[in-house]
């Protein structure tokens, strides 16, 4: 489900003030048949603002927040801030993961760090919160997403789909911990 599916023309935009976002979001939480469901995943803008906060209080009692960050400092200070709002609304933060970090040279394969590199490690180990990976900038991401076909489906051996899936199972584990010890409890 996409707020782009709302538009019947692509290149308008959507202009919604908080309120209307926010009954957007409800009616996608409690309208939309979503089946049966493995995982479901919100893709939310950077930030502490409506919409983080409208689905922490739609989906009280969420698995958890992933944070996604790129390395360079201006976009940890946003990263590190949410990593506390979701701490705060009691969302367990499952981790922190860093996108963006490095590109391979097309020609000599050297690793070029355009956004520096660590920034989103640095930030979980300092804040206390499990560092999940960091994804490569990848023209191989672009192209597949263009034609809709995910990297890891399109291109499984590529280091960006290794990232993806390594992450991913990091993710898994940690639910996996997570529901044993409520089965415990």
């Amino acid at each position: 489900m996409s707020m782009a599916f709302l538009s019947p023309d692509r290149d308008q935009p959507i202009v919604w003030r908080g309120p209307m976002k926010m009954g957007a979001l409800r009616k996608f939480i409690e309208d939309v048949y979503w089946g049966d469901l493995d995982y479901l995943i919100v893709d939310l803008p950077p930030g502490t603002g409506d919409e983080p906060l409208t689905i922490a209080q739609l989906i009280p009692k969420a698995d958890g927040s992933i944070i996604v960050t790129t390395p360079q400092d201006v976009a940890l200070l946003d990263s590190r801030k949410t990593v506390v709002f979701s701490e705060n609304l009691h969302v367990p933060v499952l981790g922190i993961v860093e996108n963006m970090a490095g590109l391979a040279c097309p020609h000599c394969g050297e690793e070029i760090d355009l956004f520096k590199l660590g920034g989103g490690e640095k930030a979980a180990r300092e804040l206390n919160v499990p560092f999940l990976g960091r994804v490569p900038i990848d023209p191989e991401v672009v192209s597949a997403g263009d034609e809709g076909m995910p990297i890891v489906a399109a291109a499984p051996d590529s280091p960006s789909a290794k990232a993806f899936d390594s992450i991913v199972e990091k993710i898994v584990e940690a639910l996996k911990t997570k529901e044993g010890k409520k089965e415990k409890e």
